[in-house]
């Protein structure tokens, strides 16, 4: 790779990646505050690629495919390790909201493979429900991994993990729609 390609963007987002497997070995040996810091570390992480990609005008096609890669990584990463029973955690995400939330993100990349596919369409810019989905995820997982650094239990997050799985839903079926009117009228375009 070239320098061009690592840009510090880049290597901010590589670094993002990184964290992933040290967060889960943290978790896994019951160092929930390192585990908590990694994980408010790899969001900093998340939000300065961006910032400077723009600011240094270093914008690359591999960062604008590595950004959502690490994100989801991280966030898939994230809501397994803190589903498993046997981790002994005291709060755990409850599977049925770990399965909508991998369930959405297998939907999401089946629609825009069939998409470029079918029609060669490669821009796929997020909505605004996706964008709330995400800080809503993300806000899941922060609860959690506070609540077991703290090693106590909080009766609102079984309201939290509600509100997390009607947004994933509901964006979820928005992109889908989004996908759908994609479809139909790149094929009106494409046969007129």
């Amino acid at each position: 790779m070239s320098f061009q390609v690592l840009t510090p963007a880049n290597q901010l987002t590589i670094l993002r990646m990184v964290f992933i497997p040290i967060f889960v070995i943290l978790l896994v040996y019951d160092y929930f505050g390192w585990a908590f810091a990694i994980y408010i570390l790899a969001g900093v992480t998340d939000g300065l690629d961006g910032l400077m990609a723009r600011w240094l005008k270093q914008k690359t096609s591999l960062g604008a495919y590595l950004d959502p890669i690490a994100d989801k990584l991280l966030l898939t990463t994230s809501f397994v390790v803190l589903s498993i029973k046997g981790m002994g955690l005291p709060n755990l995400i409850p599977l049925w909201l770990t399965i909508i939330v991998i369930s959405r993100d297998v939907i999401l990349v089946a629609s825009v493979l069939i998409i470029v596919i079918s029609t060669g369409h490669r821009s796929f810019p997020p909505s605004i429900y996706g964008k709330a989905t995400t800080c809503m995820q993300i806000l899941t997982i922060l609860g959690v991994l506070y609540f077991n650094y703290q090693r106590t239990t909080w009766s609102g997050m079984n309201g939290v993990y509600l509100a997390t799985a009607a947004i994933t839903v509901f964006s979820g079926l928005d992109y889908i729609y989004r996908g759908k009117k994609k479809l139909v009228s790149e094929s009106f375009q494409v046969n007129p």
